[in-house]
């Protein structure tokens, strides 16, 4: 029997319970999907502590990668043994689920699902902020909050090859030779200005310390 991570009441860590779980068949427009990878975002601990508030029990868990077990009725465009990903319907802490068709997206082969899980949510927020919020072009000059993180990691690879100026900005220096960055030229270049203006930002904070000292 496949398990899932079950809220029955919100609060604390404790509230997470492994629980054995019944999948039923697929629905119309619905697949049946094994789970191989689940990503981990913050907003699932505002689900779990309630607040942003969810219909108990629930399963967390917003974004995932596996498998097509099985299709349901009028599912055209995916079929049994499809590796697929997606990111939104809450339920991705579970071995298998039922998942709409449309919510998901196909993989190729040279990405693994533990990247499919990890890097959807953060791509899609960095395609919305790059293509659609405002299309960066070459000779923009961008600021990048939190250079360090999931979505900055991607923001500076994304940005790059433009060309574009990026300046990023990030108080968190411990955390930015992250190896995640890939080796292209452009990374490498990105990494550069990120642990410049990490240094120059932390020399800043250590000067007005001193100084409030």
């Amino acid at each position: 029997m496949p398990h899932a991570i079950r809220v029955h009441e919100t609060g604390g860590p404790e509230v997470l319970k492994w629980e054995d779980v019944e999948v039923g068949e697929p629905g119309p427009g619905q697949v049946r999907l094994r789970q191989e990878a689940a990503g981990l975002n913050f907003i699932d601990v505002y689900h779990r502590t309630g607040l942003y508030p969810q219909p108990l029990p629930f399963t967390p868990g917003v974004e995932g990668a596996g498998v097509v077990e099985a299709v349901g009725p009028d599912v055209t465009d995916l079929k049994t043994g499809d590796r697929v990903a997606y990111a939104g319907p809450i339920g991705g802490y579970a071995d298998v689920r039922l998942i709409d068709a449309g919510r998901l997206v196909k993989l190729p082969g040279e990405i693994p699902s533990e990247q499919a899980a990890a890097a959807m949510l953060q791509g899609m927020t960095v395609h919305m902020l790059l293509r659609r919020v405002y299309a960066v072009k070459v000779g923009d000059t961008i600021l990048i909050h939190a250079a360090a993180g999931g979505v900055g990691l991607i923001a500076c690879q994304w940005a790059k090859p433009a060309p574009t100026a990026a300046t990023i900005r990030s108080f968190t220096p411990a955390r930015i030779s992250s190896p995640r960055l890939t080796t292209s030229p452009g990374a490498r270049s990105c990494r550069w200005s990120m642990i410049q203006s990490a240094r120059t930002a932390s020399s800043s904070r250590s000067t007005a310390s001193h100084r409030a000292a």
